[in-house]
């Protein structure tokens, strides 16, 4: 289910690093896309449980459908201004898709080891 039927990026509030690409990315959405962390939503709403937000980002798209991972942040890219809506369209197709999948599982898992990030970084 969409958020007030706005697209909307779905991030890890706890982490800083999450927490510090979201509000760069917002800078640059348009107003009809939401930036938030899934502390602050109502999962239930939206389909989702704290495991899958704690372990990746998300996107709902305005239709109803969500979107995972490299996914999410390439659907979020898509909404983006030029040129970052060039790069989440190639994101999120193949061959470019084949590479961001396993790097954004690599980015996740070790996110905590990242510039801005914490202790809550660290997924289980």
């Amino acid at each position: 289910m969409p958020l007030k039927d706005q697209p909307t990026l779905i991030f890890d509030g706890d982490c800083g690093f999450c927490t510090t690409s979201a509000s760069w990315i917002q800078k640059w959405m348009p107003d009809d896309v939401e930036v938030q962390p899934w502390q602050a939503l109502d999962l239930d709403e939206v389909g989702l449980t704290v495991d899958d937000v704690s372990s990746a980002a998300y996107f709902a798209s305005a239709d109803g459908g969500l979107h995972r991972g490299h996914l999410a942040v390439g659907q979020a890219l898509r909404h983006a201004g030029f040129p970052l809506c060039i790069a989440g369209e190639l994101m999120i197709r193949p061959p470019i898709a084949w590479l961001a999948a396993p790097v954004y599982r690599l980015v996740a898992t070790y996110r905590y080891k990242l510039p801005g990030s914490t202790d809550a970084c660290k997924l289980n």
